[in-house]
Parts: structure tokens; sequence; C-alpha cells
């Protein structure tokens, strides 16, 4: 899958159960306390917005036209512009595209290496505008210390792709995860930007290790959710990665794969309009064999 086409998947999440941008999309904020919101539109990925005296820091801004809409949340809840900081949690448009939008307005974008380094190298039109790019970017980990938080940005490899970040926000116990999960829902996992199964499991497993039991967890697409939400999301993915692993270590190539149908029993819990139990099936085929992408 080229960068372009990879864009171009990860932009289809927001005709995958929702309405389109067209129709008119509206923000929900929920407030979580201490200065702290999730907003969803449900068409693209979720956010999360620290307002205070020191400013505003927002994980993730969504797509290349939703810049308005965006800002037009965060003057609600804060009674300012544009986001001081903004961190992407990964380079895909639906959480990238409206970096443009507010770094037009002074707004400083971090992000991993490899985030500016794909969108450096992508085509898509709306990645042409170099203020796209982060102007900050870091290895392993970032700090914020604002509005009396510690806001913990945390690399994890080779899981959804190759430059994913968590954002735990320490004071208030809670989690953004970025696109390392999908509450209920089969996860993107992005083979052709790096991302791996396993890794995708390991930084899951880490969100559960970091979470407790109060633990208010910001997916990156799908509903707030708990730590019993990421622990059905991994027993759901290593199940689904033994049964297609088995039947591929059996012999089995791709349509044989398909035949044997062996998320039939999952499917009505866990597929959705971009990610369907094919998909998902495609994806664990081709981690296992070796493909190049996630899906046809």
């Amino acid at each position: 899958m080229s960068i372009s086409l990879a864009i171009t998947s990860a932009a289809a999440l927001l005709a995958a159960n929702t309405s389109i941008i067209q129709d008119g999309p509206t923000v929900e904020t929920t407030d979580l306390g201490d200065g702290l919101y999730m907003l969803s539109t449900g068409i693209a990925g979720n956010l999360a917005v620290l307002a205070g005296d020191d400013g505003v820091v927002m994980i993730d801004d969504q797509l290349p036209n939703t810049g308005s809409l965006i800002e037009g949340a965060v003057v609600e809840i804060s009674g300012t512009g544009a986001p001081r900081f903004i961190v992407n949690t990964h380079w895909h448009g639906d959480h990238t595209g409206g970096n443009a939008h507010f770094a037009s307005q002074g707004t400083t974008v971090a992000a991993h290496h490899n985030i500016r380094t794909r969108l450096e190298a992508a085509e898509d039109a709306w990645t042409q505008d170099p203020a796209v790019l982060p102007i900050l970017t870091f290895g392993d980990d970032l700090t914020f210390h604002m509005n009396g938080q510690t806001v913990e940005v945390v690399h994890v490899p080779h899981a959804h792709t190759d430059g994913d970040a968590i954002v735990y926000f320490r004071e208030s116990d809670v989690i953004h995860t970025g696109d390392i999960m999908f509450s209920g829902l089969y996860p993107f996992i992005d083979i052709s930007a790096g991302g791996t199964v396993e890794g995708y499991i390991s930084a899951m497993e880490r969100i559960a290790e970091m979470a407790g039991d109060e633990t208010r967890i910001i997916p990156g697409h799908g509903p707030l959710s708990t730590r019993a939400e990421v622990e059905a999301s991994i027993a759901m993915l290593r199940e689904a990665q033994f049964r297609v692993a088995t039947l591929v270590e059996g012999g089995a190539d791709l349509d044989a794969v398909r035949q044997a149908e062996p998320l039939a029993d999952l499917h009505e819990t866990w597929n959705w309009g971009f990610i369907t139990t094919d998909r998902m099936v495609q994806t664990l085929y081709n981690a296992a064999t070796g493909g190049e992408r996630s899906f046809e």
C-alpha cells in the first residue's frame, strides 16, 4: 500500500458507520474534569483537550476540512483560539489533517520523528502544505507540564504504524490511546506504515498495565472506555491472530483462510464499516505471511 493510499484508507474512516462531513458534523464534548475534555465528531479520531491558564494542549486534530469545527469547540471550552500545542498520535490524515489549520495560527505541533517523515513523503494534496509537518519531534517520549497536569507522551513501536504514541494525563488518570485502540471494533493495523500485529498487541498491553480500575481511556475511535475494554480487545486480537496463524501454518493460502471463516463468531461484535471481518482476516493473514499491505 502506498503512502498516498494509506492516508486515503485512513480517511475512509469518516465514511464508516458515520455521517459524511458534508452533512454537517458536530462536536460532542465530554467534560472529564480538571480542565480535560474528550472531543468526538464520529467522522475521525477522538481528541483530548487540556485547557487552563497555561494554554491548551490538544491530542490530534482530525481531518483537513474540520479545522474550523474543532477550533470552535476549543474556543467554547477555553475561551481562547488555537491550542498552544498539538500532539499527533500517528500520521494518518484523520488525526493530523488539521495540523496546517492550527499551525497557521501559531500552534506548535509535536509528533514522533516517523510521523514527520511519513507526512513529508506523502503525496495527497493536503500534505503538500509545509505547515502540515510537526516542527517538534521526539523519539521515545515527551512530557508537558501544563495546567497542573503531567502529560506524558510515550512512543510505542511498530503497533498501528511505526510512529504511534499514547498519552497519559497523570493527575487526571486519563489515557489517550491514539489508534492503539478501536474500542469494541476490529483495529486497523497499517502494515504498509510499519504496523505489526504483535506490536499492536504489545502496545495495548502497555496501556492495560498503565491503567487502573478507575482510569478513563479515550480510544482513537469509539466511546470513552476503561481497562476492561482494552483487555477485551487484547483477548479478541490474540485469539483472532492464533486462529489465522494456525490455518497458515497448516498450508492454507488466503482464499482457503477466507473460506474457513475463522472469525465468524467474532463478526457480530467486532465487525464495522472500515475494518470488516474480511479485512481483519486479510490483515492477520498478511501479517503471518510477511505481506506488505493490510488488505486489498
